[in-house]
């Protein structure tokens, strides 16, 4: 059998295996594990120590997928270092990076170079060897996931300083270790040849890393030029896929003509290359928003594709003889951790409620740290394999507990806002009045995530046909009589009383109250303009269909768009108070690629907005677009 015809049926068993993974891994997900966990798993049990559907031989043949999906997975990673979102917590996020990096790398590979005596494949090994083998664990246990931390940060709709350091932390982590290991790397394989060192030797490593930063930026450059053609976004994310996999065909032919023509391999590291492209831009082009929705949108299937076919190359024999190791090793990276957070917080002037938990968002590990795994498997086939099953059991473990612990850790500082629809509880209403439009209101409001009470004069209704509703009673429109059903502490009244009785409560909540939103229907027309004086947004029925159905008319589309009629859309407005948006223009503003900014109001006035248009902390922005991608705006603009 030809090898092309081998490499084809090992494709197809593969896409076979992938799509199994995506249907099994969901139940992972039920029982509170990360899906990530549940592909390695199905690529385990796959792989060749249990179930053998793809042999061992067959591994080898699908190095060309692992290199494709890690130069996206660095496309995701740099994508996330948005840096005019992190100016608020710019000093906490160096001292937390900085103790986080020098002590997990310092200790972590001071703990492996002792443990050397105990492994068996380091045992019997030259002291430089096993001095390369340690400073390349060190790297690893810097490595995190920002993709993980993100979506633990999104479920959790976690907001504020100690969010904001850990996921700034994270990002910055994954770029300077990629650094970290390009130099270590270069030294390691200088050690183990046994080569001396010198200044050629700290030239070339110096010479690789600036090579791989202008191929970065030019990768940058040709991506933005990728974004700029007329083309279908289809085929710019098979173009996209093809330069990072074309980023490491560059970088073997580098290494082989080195090595052939100069007796020496220049190493130049794809991960960073495809890191400083992607930050390139994302931060100095004007297709960030297209390239986030193309990175958002494959991200998942390459995450699918990448850890199902780590989980098949993980060598179940060597685990079962090395698990106390990896436990060792596992705890060791805890100690690091915890030693680096207390020094950085500290540093930074952070509290100790946030410092000594402060190392918990950083276990999780994946896609980085596994690629580096790849790149010394491959580098060093003697002893790669044997290195890279034990750290990825690490790796596993950490997977395991890295999520609930930053859950957790969320929750103790109190920036986790699942339960709630809005930050600080502002999403609350009272409405006036006990009536089926009233109550459908209600109903709808519920439905979005708010907090609705119905107030009412009424004794004469019946509880059970409204037990799904807070319902209030009171005697009159009095200011006493207002605070006892809390209309005091809410961000919206709606009044549906008769216009007498709503002049009433509008003029007490405008005077007594600043209530944020005063909504009033008008019974008779000739009133409108002095609820519109205090400032209420007025709906006067007799005309308000008329001009609903003259919109439906003049532009359909639009009009159910607003009023949030297509499927699993909605229109809202967002509050700035997060002091990172803050001076930033809307066209520079990191957003869904299927949110529409509509209007910006400031100061209770409507401002003709532009791209260039800078946001002010307590600008209101009327949005357009899914809930889903509504949600992680709210959750992104509003967190103070």
């Amino acid at each position: 059998m030809n090898t092309f015809t081998e490499i084809l049926i090992y494709l197809i068993s593969f896409a076979i295996i992938v799509v199994s993974s995506n249907q099994i891994a969901k139940l992972f997900f039920k029982i509170k594990l990360p899906l990530i966990t549940g592909f390695l798993f199905i690529g385990i049990l796959t792989g060749p120590y249990v179930l053998n559907f793809i042999p061992q031989k067959a591994i080898k043949n699908l190095d060309f997928i692992n290199d494709i999906s890690l130069s996206f997975i660095a496309f995701a990673a740099g994508a996330e270092l948005y840096l005019r979102e992190f100016r608020s917590r710019m000093k906490s996020i160096r001292w937390m990076t900085f103790g986080q990096l020098f002590f997990t790398f310092i200790l972590g590979s001071i703990g492996m170079y002792l443990l050397t005596d105990f492994i068996q494949f380091t045992q019997g090994m030259s002291v430089e060897s096993r001095i390369a083998i340690s400073i390349l664990t060190g790297v690893i246990f810097v490595a995190r996931s920002p993709v993980s931390a993100i979506a633990i940060i999104n479920e959790q709709r976690a907001s504020g300083p100690f969010t904001q350091t850990s996921l700034g932390v994270t990002v910055l982590k994954d770029v300077l270790v990629i650094i970290l290991f390009t130099i270590c790397f270069a030294f390691a394989q200088t050690m183990i040849k046994g080569i001396d060192f010198s200044f050629l030797t700290i030239l070339l490593v110096f010479s690789e890393l600036v090579t791989s930063f202008l191929i970065g930026y030019i990768l940058g450059k040709l991506l933005v030029f990728i974004l700029s053609l007329q083309i279908t976004t289809e085929i710019k994310t098979f173009l996209i896929l093809a330069s990072g996999y074309g980023i490491y065909v560059l970088a073997h032919l580098i290494k082989i003509f080195t090595k052939n023509q100069f007796n020496f391999e220049f190493y130049v590291e794809p991960l960073l290359i495809c890191i400083i492209a992607s930050f390139i831009v994302t931060n100095y082009s004007r297709y960030r928003r297209e390239f986030l929705k193309i990175v958002n949108k494959v991200t998942p299937i390459i995450y699918l594709v990448f850890f199902t076919l780590t989980g098949l190359s993980v060598s179940l024999d060597l685990i079962a003889t090395s698990w106390a190791i990896a436990i060792i090793l596992f705890v060791l990276r805890i100690v690091t951790m915890i030693i680096g957070s207390l020094v950085g917080g500290t540093l930074a002037g952070d509290p100790m409620r946030f410092n000594k938990i402060g190392w918990m968002p950083y276990i999780t590990q994946a896609g980085v740290a596994i690629g580096l795994l790849t790149v010394v498997e491959e580098a060093f086939p003697a002893w790669g394999g044997d290195f890279a099953s034990i750290l990825l059991t690490v790796i596993i473990i950490n997977q395991i507990i890295g999520p609930p612990l930053f859950k957790w850790a969320i929750n103790y500082v109190g920036e986790s806002h699942r339960h709630s629809h809005c930050i600080d509880g502002e999403q609350k209403a009272v409405i006036f009045g006990l009536e089926n439009q009233s109550y459908a209101l209600a109903q709808q409001l519920k439905k979005n995530n708010w907090e609705v009470d119905i107030v009412t004069l009424r004794n004469n209704y019946v509880e059970n046909d409204y037990s799904d509703i807070s319902i209030k009673k009171i005697n009159n429109f009095s200011l006493q009589e207002l605070k006892n059903c809390g209309a005091d502490k809410v961000s919206t009244i709606v009044a549906l009383k008769t216009d007498d009785e709503n002049y009433e409560i509008c003029k007490l909540a405008f005077e007594k109250f600043g209530t944020k939103s005063i909504i009033v229907r008008v019974n008779n027309y000739y009133n409108y303009n002095r609820f519109q004086e205090m400032g209420a947004i007025v709906v006067c029925p007799s005309t308000a269909i008329i001009r609903l159905l003259d919109h439906y008319v003049r532009s359909p589309q639009a009009t159910s768009l607003l009023l949030g009629e297509g499927n699993d859309k909605d229109t809202v407005d967002i509050e700035i108070k997060n002091p990172d948006i803050q001076g930033i223009t809307l066209r520079n503003l990191r957003i869904p690629s299927d949110i529409i900014i509509l209007a910006t109001k400031r100061k209770g006035q409507m401002i003709i907005s532009t791209g260039y248009t800078r946001i002010r902390h307590g600008d209101v922005l009327t949005v357009v677009g899914s809930i889903k991608s509504i949600d992680e705006l709210r959750l992104r603009f509003e967190g103070d």
